[in-house]
């Protein structure tokens, strides 16, 4: 089985910085797409940044703000914010796309895979 285990959250005034981790364990083969999505209370879960090879993608509201980076030989992303912002206050999902891994004696794929979770507060 593979498991995504997030860190680096917690709490921070406006205009400060954080770095998300997120770390992943199994046998893994290949991982597609890694990302980080973020809910607020209240609203939809957002993809805010993924990374797949050398391509990233943000959400327009941290474009400038953060970087996604990936450690692909340890299977880890990051998540380097800055200038963060009230609104940017939510529990930080790790996802990983199109996981290949081994389990037992068989190559399976989970095609979405989820971390726990990381609260990011920001004060004002």
């Amino acid at each position: 089985q593979v498991q995504l285990v997030e860190s680096g959250g917690g709490l921070v005034q406006a205009g400060g910085s954080l770095r998300l981790s997120c770390a992943t364990s199994g046998s893994i083969l290949s991982i597609k797409t890694m990302g980080w999505y973020r809910q607020a209370p209240g609203k939809q879960r957002e993809l805010v940044a993924a990374i797949a090879g050398s391509n990233t993608n943000y959400t327009d509201s941290v474009k400038g703000r953060f970087a996604i980076s990936r450690d692909s030989a340890k299977n880890t992303v990051y998540l380097h914010m800055n200038s963060l912002k009230p609104e940017d206050t939510a529990v930080y999902y790790c996802n990983a796309k199109e996981v290949k891994y081994i389990s037992r004696w068989a190559i399976l794929t989970d095609p979405d895979c989820w971390g726990q979770g990381t609260q990011v507060t920001v004060s004002s």
